[in-house]
């Protein structure tokens, strides 16, 4: 059904499932692991960002957790109705969902994906098959392959949208122009443009020249030592709180440590 590319792996798309081939050495491709029917249900489009893999099928949305590559577990599923392609950016991810147009997911806790837009501009988005995003200057568009209505523009994001100089936006779609095809054709999918500012892929190979003579960006296994511990698992973090009903500061301090050591572990007393 369709073959996404991340980093030298191939997720390939067919009615056994999800299968993951190694491309590291191109003519010698291999099958690394099989995501059958237990995990996902005729699959139809992948996308990968950072530790997580978005993936519609059947049900919808499934989320995997790829933090070690060849093993990707489930990490969450959220229920759509007629998905057909999706692209995920920053902190959504765009569906092409057919006769309900475009979903914006919030996907900003990829765990707990959560549909926060759908967007048919009254109705006239009714066939979406493929979605594509990309800037011109400080705007953001969505590029929809709209099928039987021909491929659809659709401004996500302008100078004028709230936070826009910030780096995640929540965008308000508003359709700005259409192209039906030629000859009663219909638009099935659109193409990705080049990701000018993309260093690096998912393996850790360079993929760009920087501009200072002897740099480089970081592999993978130096980017692994900032965000996994030894044992592989993710480092994360706590957001305690102090309880200000303790009148006493040091007495206030000392729970909040106590809070500190319950998610990191015993250490040596900061307080005496």
């Amino acid at each position: 059904t369709s073959i996404t590319i991340i980093g030298t792996n191939a997720w390939i798309c067919c009615e056994a499932g999800v299968v993951i081939v190694a491309l590291d050495e191109p003519t010698k491709p291999r099958v690394v692991r099989v995501l059958g029917p237990d995990l996902l249900r005729k699959p139809r489009a992948v996308e990968a960002q950072f530790r997580y893999a978005f993936v519609l099928d059947d049900r919808g949305l499934q989320v995997l957790d790829i933090t070690q590559p060849d093993n990707p577990v489930s990490a969450a599923s959220l229920p759509l109705g007629d998905a057909r392609s999706l692209y995920v950016a920053r902190s959504y991810a765009y569906v092409a969902a057919g006769k309900n147009g475009l979903v914006i997911v919030d996907v900003e806790n990829p765990a707990q994906p959560r549909v926060d837009q759908v967007y048919t501009a009254g109705g006239v988005i009714n066939d979406a098959r493929d979605v594509k995003l990309g800037i011109t200057y400080t705007s953001q568009f969505a590029y929809v392959a709209d099928g039987h209505n021909g491929l659809r523009v659709i401004q996500l994001t302008s100078p004028e949208t709230p936070g826009n100089a910030g780096f995640n936006v929540r965008p308000q779609p508003m359709l700005v122009a259409s192209w039906p095809a030629p000859e009663e054709g219909e638009i099935l999918c659109v193409a990705e443009g080049v990701d000018r500012d993309r260093a690096i892929d998912e393996a850790g190979n360079q993929l760009a020249v920087f501009g200072r003579v002897g740099a480089r960006p970081l592999n993978l296994a130096e980017q692994r030592k900032l965000y996994l511990q030894a044992g592989g698992r993710p480092w994360t973090v706590v957001d305690p709180r102090r309880d200000w009903t303790i009148e006493d500061a040091v007495d206030r301090e000392l729970q909040l440590q106590r809070q500190l050591q319950q998610f990191y572990g015993p250490s040596e007393p900061v307080l005496r």
